[in-house]
């Protein structure tokens, strides 16, 4: 496994991979099961299997939610290469923003609504540091986790509309046997609060209408941003114990997809 800390050390080591298919698993770190299934696919349909990892300060709107945002690099790298990893790329804010962030990514819809909504400027960052990250490292293929499925929506139809010839690839959300999405953010959860998130995925799941998935996670003492429902799916953000956790399903029922499956 190769750790590139430049752009410029990148680009070296992408110029002798002509020829050869590579896989984008791009991270903020602080890695779970969820990015080693990524990695495990991007390994599987790939020659080469790379992963970035930046914590992007420009999808954060509040700085302490920045400087909470767990950090765990060394056993990251420990994990990759237990993937077997080909190459990780590591860049530092100022290989990515030499110029501080005079150049951004604005979308006219699909960004109005929910994160979009209650995170001013966080699908701007994402769209912004994922262009630029697909442009560096010219991969045939990026994995992107369906946990977060509006930041892949907006990628996917960016990569389009931008004409990136990179294929953006959506993967099943995994869970713990609660039903509680993988997240990085779940280590800033106590284990009673780890316990407790559980209604999240029983809220979506179960409840007839958003409004009564809100109801369900009031009554449990956690602070709703939203429950809404959008191309077939229902989404919520919440709050527990001071830490922001989301996550979607199909729409249950007759009217949705059905109920989402533990995996």
């Amino acid at each position: 496994m190769h750790v590139s800390r430049t752009p410029a050390e990148w680009l070296v080591r992408r110029s002798a991979m002509t020829g050869r298919t590579i896989g984008l698993v791009p991270t903020m770190g602080a890695l779970h099961r969820g990015h080693a299934s990524l990695v495990e696919r991007c390994r599987a349909e790939n020659q080469v299997a790379a992963v970035s990892i930046f914590v992007n300060p420009a999808q954060f709107n509040d700085a302490k939610d920045l400087a909470r945002y767990p950090r765990t690099l060394e056993d990251d790298l420990a994990l990759l290469e237990r993937l077997g990893t080909d190459e990780v790329i590591l860049p530092a804010a100022q290989d990515l923003y030499p110029h501080g962030y005079r150049f951004r990514v604005e979308a006219e819809s699909l960004t109005g609504a929910m994160e979009g909504a209650y995170r001013p400027g966080f699908l701007q960052g994402v769209m912004t540091i994922v262009l630029k990250l697909l442009n560096l490292v010219r991969a045939d293929r990026a994995y992107f986790g369906e946990k977060d499925y509006q930041q892949m929506r907006v990628v996917t139809e960016m990569a389009a509309e931008f004409f990136v010839p990179t294929e953006i690839v959506p993967c099943v959300t995994l869970r713990e046997e609660t039903g509680l999405a993988e997240s990085s953010r779940n280590v800033l959860l106590s284990d009673a609060a780890r316990q407790r998130a559980a209604v999240l995925f029983r809220a979506l799941t179960a409840a007839p209408t958003p409004a009564e998935a809100r109801s369900m996670l009031e009554a449990e003492g956690l602070t709703v941003d939203y429950v809404e429902e959008h191309w077939g799916r229902r989404f919520v953000a919440a709050f527990l114990d001071g830490v922001r956790l989301i996550d979607n399903v199909p729409v249950p029922g007759p009217n949705g997809s059905g109920h989402a499956a533990l995996s």
